[in-house]
């Protein structure tokens, strides 16, 4: 999703800093920074917590974008708190946040394995052609959702986001 984001806003995220690819642009006229871990996802707040300390990045401006087992393959959910809910990358993150949990997080499904299938096998496996064709649409997607987030705020881009619809059906 990051790298959607980087290419739709054409920012270069060739730098590398605080653990994580690194860079810096505008969506509209809003300044974003996108960082991409750089580190194991279980320990990726060594990256995101001094991001953010460094830079005063109020929490409520973070948005955390991960994948999530728990959601249908390629749909997305945009929610403004929440726990981790089992995902260590969030855990890790939330811990370097000094355990609070009050930022925006951009959840990307990912389905469960198929039958007796271990979960880090299936999270780390490539895509195939067709899942990839589908996630490419969902990043469309995400972009957008994106921009609507730092243009019109949360609310109306988790309205659009979590209520199923492509944002290609709204246009």
């Amino acid at each position: 999703m990051l790298d959607a984001i980087a290419e739709a806003e054409d920012i270069s995220m060739s730098s590398v800093s605080f653990k994580a690819l690194f860079g810096k642009g505008h969506i509209g006229k809003v300044p974003v920074i996108l960082a991409k871990p750089q580190t194991f996802m279980n320990v990726s707040g060594e990256s995101v917590g001094p991001i953010v300390s460094y830079y005063k990045i109020p929490l409520k401006q973070v948005l955390v974008i991960f994948d999530d087992m728990e959601l249908p393959f390629a749909s997305l959910r945009l929610l403004p708190k929440g726990g981790h809910g089992g995902h260590n990358g969030m855990r890790s993150i939330i811990k370097h946040f000094k355990d609070n949990r009050d930022f925006p997080r951009l959840r990307i499904g990912i389905g469960r394995p198929p039958g007796k299938m271990d979960a880090a096998n299936f999270v780390l496996r490539p895509f195939n052609k067709q899942e990839r064709e589908e996630l490419d649409f969902t990043f469309q997607d995400g972009v957008e959702a994106i921009r609507i987030l730092l243009l019109d705020g949360l609310n109306k881009s988790a309205t659009i986001v979590n209520s199923k619809k492509t944002l290609k059906q709204l246009n």
